[in-house]
């Protein structure tokens, strides 16, 4: 029997150690952790669409340089941080200097604040269910620490701009922990982009705690380039009462990757998820959303719809787990998904398990075609035929798109999907 493939110990030797020592203990425990890691596999159940895609070559165990790198000049409607790969550049960003609203980069971290944050990275996620998180840990070399003191309100969203520089292979793994106080406030956009062609791998963790009555809006734009295998994970921790909106908005390429899991652990705390993706050429994405019902008088709502042409393939496995003590919990769980092709792929596993008996709780997912009835209808009113099709499959996704809450973002998701369209409709 072939041995089942590990993860090469060339991931093992990071190179940065401008770290505080708490975190440089904390990096070199978890990775001892990883020798002789099984990759996942086919056999692996949640990474069974998707393991073929991951190609994790020595190459890529190099960190990708930081020298000589200036940062991103994108201008955004409110504060920025740039990385670039995987490493904080203070010149290029611009944040709020508020003594409510702490922004620090782990490196600038005393001994006792990074023992605090030590003991806290990897508290909100199943490290058994998101297996590449735990590279993460291993290999950070920088990071971001986001503290709003109780009633704290950001005026501004928070961008934070990830660039990978793909001019050499290797790899990136920025970390970004948010601790969101009570009754505080704050929106934050996450934009993945690229630069250069070689082969290269970017494996993120963000990580919120929400306290009593926090309420946190988290956009996620994931636009790197073909050459960038993506694997990222977000955790999720919520108290009383408190609100954790996502909108994550990907588009395809030889491995895209997000693991979203957000656990209800104070009453009447509230999530709002919605996701759309969109695939073509050979690319691949794939969603896996869980969310925990730990309290009881919590609700979820969560909508994904994906978008699939050529011979691209798509994922969504969503999962809701309603613990005994989570009695008046109120779930719903929604996935629609679109081929545009014969040749396109979409899997969809929606999953419910339920130990309370007093919720409400629902679940649903379809997969179709573009109507030709409606094709019809539009293109013998005069309207022609490519056209009804990106009139169609905009209405598709519009529902969600028009929700995110920033106006810049919306427009960029927008001009992206328009380039799509042009693609995927350009020989109708």
């Amino acid at each position: 029997m072939k041995p089942a493939p590990t993860l090469s110990t060339a991931f093992l030797h990071p190179a940065g150690q401008a770290l505080p020592e708490p975190l440089l203990a904390l990096r070199k425990q978890r990775g001892a952790a990883l020798v002789d890691m099984p990759l996942p596999t086919r056999k692996t159940e949640n990474w069974k669409y998707s393991s073929k895609y991951l190609k994790l070559t020595d190459e890529m165990a190099t960190s990708l340089p930081t020298a000589g790198k200036t940062g991103s000049a994108l201008a955004v409607p409110g504060y920025k941080v740039v990385f670039i790969n995987g490493v904080m550049m203070p010149e290029a960003s611009e944040y709020p200097d508020l003594d409510d609203i702490l922004i620090q980069r782990f490196g600038d971290l005393s001994n006792a604040e990074a023992g605090d944050l030590a003991e806290r990275l990897d508290s909100t996620l199943d490290s058994k269910a998101v297996q590449l998180a735990r590279l993460n840990s291993a290999r950070f070399e920088d990071g971001l620490v986001i503290r709003l003191k109780p009633g704290a309100v950001l005026d501004q969203p928070l961008f934070i701009i990830h660039e990978v520089t793909a001019d050499a292979s290797g790899s990136a793994f920025p970390r970004i922990f948010v601790d969101a106080g009570r009754n505080s406030q704050i929106t934050l956009v996450e934009e993945y982009i690229s630069s250069g062609q070689e082969p290269v791998m970017v494996n993120t963790v963000t990580e919120f705690t929400l306290a009593e009555g926090a309420n946190v809006t988290n956009i996620r734009l994931s636009m790197g380039g073909e050459n960038v295998q993506h694997v990222g994970a977000t955790g999720v921790v919520q108290q009383r009462s408190s609100r954790f909106e996502s909108h994550c908005v990907g588009f395809g390429g030889p491995l895209r990757r997000h693991d979203l899991q957000v656990r209800l652990e104070g009453e009447g705390a509230e999530c709002k998820l919605n996701g759309v993706v969109v695939t073509q050429g050979k690319q691949h994405y794939d969603n896996h959303t869980t969310i925990e019902h730990i309290a009881a008088h919590c609700d979820s709502e969560e909508t994904y719809r994906n978008i699939a042409a050529d011979k691209s393939h798509a994922v969504f496995n969503g999962r809701i787990h309603i613990h005994q003590d989570a009695q008046k919990s109120n779930a719903n769980m929604n996935n629609k998904n679109l081929l545009l092709s014969t040749g396109a792929e979409i899997d969809t596993k929606p999953e419910l398990e339920i130990y309370a008996d007093d919720v409400k709780c629902a679940h649903g997912a379809t997969i179709g075609q573009l109507d030709e009835e409606s094709i019809f209808y539009l293109v013998s009113r005069g309207i022609g035929r490519r056209e009804a099709n990106v009139l169609l499959t905009m209405a598709f996704i519009n529902e969600l798109v028009v929700q995110i809450p920033v106006e810049a973002v919306r427009e960029t998701v927008q001009a992206r999907l328009s380039q799509f369209f042009e693609q995927a409709f350009q020989e109708v």
